[in-house]
């Protein structure tokens, strides 16, 4: 394995909360507080609903007396920071309360109690409370105990802060403050019942992540317990309509024409946003498609990535610090781009058997390529890996016209682009920019530099990751919606497309078609070859991307590239 290099220093002051997470599990604390991730799940959203009222700062408190009221009453005081550098740690407090030179914090939390443990709070929530009490003490507070308040049973637990429960939250505090300077992930808990309630459970993969990293007799890879959702929420917007304009109302998008409004979303439901040719999203929209971290894909009228408008991007710089070490190691790019292609002639196998006629098979086209995915996987350098790419696709799409069915009016003679020269290369083309917008989306997601590639060059406005990451979906998501789109007598070869000077493009109906079986295939569900579990395949671009960042980190020796059954 290849240990992550230090990127940066741990911060000179550790929040409470992180070390209140790496109690809990020291995995998460790194990748929230190191990485910068993060995402909501029912759990984190209701605790944000239960800190509403103490989130909003309000009262004051002071120590040497000042935090008694004239009449001897209490004092409340929400929403306090303290911090101090010898200790090096820093708290957000939800409430304190205080009594002259006394001070006792309180902390909201939703949910229960542990059952098992009747009068106790969790670990986690305890190493908190104590680390804020510290850091009132060294503040000028007297602070010997603290509360946590759960929303879910009304009621407050105490906590007292003795020295075991103290030395037992600096260590722990300590320990938080190595890890992030090592910069080298914590591993996954294993089989822990913590992980299906953990908002992060599905960029840490910790199932899957084990069972790659340490395969076991006792274990198959379909152990793996699929702790996500297999579908998205959110799914991309796309606006074709010429003179379109997509503005914000309240927390919709909206789609005028001439200021009549023909389309709306919710931005909860959306993903990213693909624009086409003349139409403009305005700056008020544009800012909160950027606050809420959606880009937005600019293409021409017929359907060329262009461009991207993206905000202020991951705060994961590790992982591309990572990315951009590898990409200028030969050795280390070769063996990820060997694993891609490998997969890729593969998965164009499985697309020739599924869909060839059976007379004649394709039996000399299939035993080439077989051939061919062999030699991929021992190439002994990147130009000699792209010749055998090259004859894998000369093989593959010697057969793809005969994966048509006689019937439509649709002829496949050889692949050719820049520009299209026919109607099945003008749907191929169209719909392998699509792809590399949603790869581009992924590894975005994840935290990469979608233009630093392995295999793929740099390249002036190139996004050579993108191209990577989409490689070995071609054949099984582009080539696929191909011949379903054309077989199915879905697109109509009259209508549905545009020729210029020789070269063919989709209309604006045809791209519609298009697109709609593109996104049904991207939300159609799959059983993962390797983990067992179904989800759709929107799911496994990311799943990929997240198991490639897992490689640059040293969790796992080798890049597991997406080969379906």
């Amino acid at each position: 394995m290849n240990a992550a290099a230090p990127v940066a220093d741990a911060p000179d002051l550790v929040p409470a909360r992180m070390v209140a997470d790496f109690a809990y599990c020291p995995r998460l604390a790194y990748m929230e507080w190191a990485q910068g991730e993060f995402a909501h799940n029912e759990y984190t959203l209701d605790g944000k609903l239960t800190h509403r009222r103490v989130d909003t700062p309000s009262g004051d408190v002071r120590a040497n007396g000042g935090g008694a009221s004239e009449n001897g009453e209490v004092k409340i005081a929400r929403s306090i920071t303290l911090s101090d550098r010898a200790l090096g740690a820093v708290a957000k407090i939800d409430l304190v309360e205080s009594d002259g030179s006394k001070a006792t914090p309180v902390e909201y939390k939703r949910g229960s109690p542990p059952p098992f443990a009747p009068g106790e709070v969790w670990e986690s929530q305890k190493i908190q409370l104590c680390l804020q009490g510290l850091l009132l003490r060294r503040n000028g507070f007297d602070s010997d105990e603290g509360f946590v308040y759960y929303a879910e049973t009304k009621k407050r637990v105490r906590t007292r802060f003795d020295d075991a429960l103290i030395n037992r939250t600096l260590d722990l505090l300590n320990k938080t403050r190595e890890t992030a300077s090592a910069a080298e992930i914590p591993a996954p808990l294993e089989d822990s019942p913590k992980c299906p309630k953990c908002s992060l459970v599905g960029i840490c993969l910790p199932d899957e992540t084990t069972l790659l990293a340490e395969p076991s007799p006792e274990r198959s890879a379909e152990d793996a317990r699929r702790m996500y959702p297999a579908r998205d929420d959110a799914l991309p917007m796309y606006v074709q309509t010429q003179g379109a304009v997509v503005g914000k109302s309240g927390d919709n998008l909206k789609v005028s024409v001439r200021r009549e409004t023909i389309a709306t979303a919710k931005l909860l439901d959306v993903s990213n946003l693909s624009i086409f040719g003349n139409a403009q999203v305005t700056a008020q929209a544009t800012r909160e498609l950027l606050e809420r971290g959606i880009p937005i894909f600019h293409f021409t009228y017929g359907g060329w990535l262009k461009g991207v408008t993206a905000g202020m991007g991951h705060k994961n710089v590790e992982i591309r610090a990572l990315q951009f070490r590898t990409a200028a190691s030969p050795e280390r790019s070769l063996a990820i781009a060997r694993r891609i292609v490998s997969a890729k002639i593969r998965n164009g196998r499985v697309i020739l058997k599924r869909n060839h006629p059976a007379d004649p098979t394709p039996l000399a086209a299939l035993d080439e390529m077989k051939r061919l995915r062999r030699r991929a996987s021992k190439a002994e350098s990147a130009q000699t890996l792209l010749g055998i790419e090259g004859a894998a696709a000369s093989a593959y799409f010697a057969r793809f016209g005969s994966l048509i069915s006689p019937s439509v009016a649709f002829d496949f003679r050889t692949r050719n682009r820049r520009p299209p020269k026919d109607r099945v290369n003008a749907t191929l083309s169209f719909l392998y920019s699509m792809l590399t917008k949603q790869a581009f989306a992924s590894a975005a997601a994840v935290g990469f530099d979608p233009y630093m590639g392995f295999y793929h060059r740099p390249r002036y406005g190139r996004p050579a990751l993108a191209l990577d990451m989409a490689e070995e979906f071609r054949p099984i998501i582009a080539e696929s919606t191909t011949l379903r789109l054309l077989n199915n007598r879905q697109l109509n070869p009259e209508t549905d497309f545009i020729e210029r000077a020789g070269s063919v493009a989709l209309n604006q109906n045809g791209r519609k078609k298009a697109i709609r079986a593109f996104e049904s295939k991207m939300d159609s569900l799959v059983i993962h070859p390797v983990f067992g579990y179904s989800i759709s395949y929107r799911r496994v671009m990311e799943v990929q991307a997240r198991l490639l960042s897992r490689h640059l980190l040293g969790e796992l020796d080798k890049y597991p590239a997406f080969a379906t059954r």
